[in-house]
């Protein structure tokens, strides 16, 4: 097995660790806390850090031809400010700023050329929508305005830099840690719109390069709200509920996979061509409730539609990312009353098809294994059902494509990695 270790999976470490040492801050406090009268109306800012992936589909005007897409992957740090009202005992309306610098790109090292395209900064003005599950946690939906700088780097003496305008929506958990900060996790996904002047410096016309970028990405932050000590009671309670025993899952969710291309033989390596899409899932464990702390096992099944396509004129090839399960181990710490803060690992297996429209068909399909590495917060909605929102980078196996092409072993070989998010619930037994 060839697995290639690299900064994002140390980063994921980083992020799990991030929301277990806020868990930890919050276990000294959180007695102290009436979590009744935590006041989510308010100003705050907060900082978080995250990880993604974006999907370049590039095409023109001029012929019948793109291709959906090129990847990148990275991680990112972010600062917000944010006023939320609630409008009611339980649903929360408000408004947000956000400034972010990262280091997502696509990689290209061929022929002695490295290029590397990359997000260098960009902000998101935003409005949610959120509902407390329970006085101490909120889910939310969010959307807004998102505009990103790129630059293309070269060692050639060429570079060149743009920007873009689109949208994000979203969803997170938000939970109170003590009687003033909060801990959240949120997924986003960011569609641009086209770029199609990028050639006009070089004398092309519009349409000669169309560019259409879409990003998902996940981020662990921690908020300061400077009323949130200044609360009522809530008319509703937090549910008792024991984390000990078996439950199974469902869920969906989104990603973008990442395949980083490598032909040793004329030192080429492209990081990378990249899908993306939904997926469902079903999961069966067990957790076994420690006081604080959570430690717990699962096993999880899913069918994905991550795809990464390329049109040629009437026909088309595509590489589907289709089933997959995992077998996790995962360590969580108890924020508040009835929320989770966790991390997971363990190893993962996927299948992928390549495959063309008719005549042609299927190319060749295989299956890889590899790990998975996350973290997550979940809260109680009932003594028996929670919900909660979930974060995984996944990378697998190298493999090799040489024999499909009739070459000898080791000319061009394929390594994917996955960034997924889902949102499931759970039902507990006992």
């Amino acid at each position: 097995m060839f697995l290639r270790i690299s900064a994002k999976s140390v980063l994921l470490g980083a992020v799990s660790a991030l929301a277990l040492m806020s868990a930890a801050h919050a276990a000294d406090v959180v007695q102290e806390q009436a979590a009744p009268g935590f006041n989510w109306s308010g100003l705050y800012v907060g900082f978080g850090v995250g990880a993604g992936a974006n999907v370049h589909e590039i095409g023109t005007d001029f012929a019948p031809i793109s291709l959906n897409g090129i990847g990148g992957e990275g991680i990112f740090g972010q600062a917000t400010v944010g006023y939320d009202y609630m409008v009611s005992q339980r649903f929360l309306l408000g408004g947000l700023l956000d400034a972010h610098v990262g280091t997502i790109k696509t990689s290209l090292d061929a022929f002695g050329l490295n290029a590397d395209v990359k997000e260098t900064y960009g902000f998101d003005v935003g409005v949610r929508a959120g509902y407390l599950v329970t006085p101490s946690t909120l889910g939310y939906v969010l959307g807004g305005y998102a505009w990103q700088k790129y630059k293309l780097d070269t060692n050639a003496g060429f570079g060149m830099d743009w920007d873009q305008g689109g949208y994000f929506v979203g969803a997170g958990v938000e939970t109170a840690i003590n009687s003033n900060w909060t801990l959240k996790g949120e997924y986003r996904y960011t569609r641009f719109s086209t770029k199609d002047d990028l050639l006009s410096q070089f004398g092309a016309p519009d349409g000669a390069l169309n560019l259409d970028t879409s990003r998902h990405t996940f981020e662990v932050a921690a908020s300061y709200r400077f009323n949130a000590a200044n609360g009522g009671g809530a008319s509703f309670e937090t549910p008792t509920y024991n984390w000990t025993g078996f439950y199974v899952g469902g869920g969906l969710g989104a990603g973008a996979s990442v395949h980083q291309l490598e032909v040793p033989p004329a030192g080429v390596k492209l990081n990378g061509i990249g899908g993306e899409g939904v997926f469902g899932e079903a999961s069966l464990g067990y957790d076994q409730d420690f006081g604080t702390w959570v430690a717990g096992v699962l096993v999880d099944a899913r069918y994905s539609g991550m795809t990464s396509k390329l049109d040629l004129g009437g026909g088309s090839i595509n590489l589907d990312t289709d089933y997959g399960f995992d077998v996790l181990g995962r360590v969580g710490m108890k924020v508040n009353e009835a929320t989770l803060a966790y991390a997971l690992a363990g190893y993962s297996w996927q299948h992928f098809d390549l495959n063309a429209s008719d005549p042609i068909g299927d190319i060749v399909d295989w299956g890889s294994s590899g790990f998975s590495v996350g973290a997550g917060l979940e809260t109680a909605v009932s003594d028996k059902m929670t919900v909660g929102l979930e974060y995984r980078y996944s990378q697998f196996e190298k493999h090799d494509f040489s024999s499909v092409l009739g070459a000898p072993d080791g000319t061009i070989t394929s390594t994917p990695s996955f960034h997924t998010v889902r949102i499931d619930a759970k039902y507990k037994f006992n």
